[in-house]
């Protein structure tokens, strides 16, 4: 892609804009803080596409940046603790039908015991449900295909733990 490309990041960011959005969710829970993680992954992508080579997919080349953003922005905020506010999203939710509102509380489940696990656990069951195959995993965290297989089964089993212990 040529610097600059326009078109071309319109395009990505239609294919793979919702995945970046999912997975920044997976990475902080602030919704104003989640909203700039994402913009720093849009611009981040924004930067690194001109030096796509194909190498690989260019949804793994994505993922590898969104990672590497998130990754930062995890650092930062372990360098320097926050006092989190009531998070807006609970504040501002509003009751609708029993069926969203369960469904609303298996996923916040689902995303609470995500964000406990260590983040190269998260990021392994993140990238497995996108889609992933395990050889994409594998070139993206420089790590075997076996490896890969072993270290999900163990985000899976500590996923599950937490999911019980809710």
């Amino acid at each position: 892609m040529a610097p600059g490309d326009r078109t071309q990041f319109d395009s990505v960011m239609a294919e793979h804009g919702g995945m970046l959005v999912r997975f920044a969710a997976s990475f902080e829970r602030n919704r104003h803080a989640r909203e700039d993680l994402v913009q720093d992954i849009m611009l981040a992508v924004w930067q690194a596409l001109p030096a796509f080579r194909g190498e690989s997919s260019l949804k793994t080349y994505v993922i590898g940046v969104a990672h590497r953003r998130c990754a930062s922005h995890v650092m930062r905020a372990v360098a320097q603790p926050q006092h989190e506010e009531l998070d807006e999203e609970w504040a501002d939710e509003q009751p609708g039908p029993e069926t969203l509102a369960r469904l609303n509380q298996q996923q916040q489940r689902l995303l609470a015991a995500l964000r406990q696990l260590p983040v190269g656990q998260r990021q392994l069951v993140l990238l497995a449900l996108e889609g992933m195959r395990y050889e994409e995993i594998a070139q993206l965290l420089g790590i075997s295909v076996n490896n890969v297989g072993v270290r999900l089964n163990r985000a899976k089993a500590a996923l599950k733990e937490r999911l019980e212990e809710r």
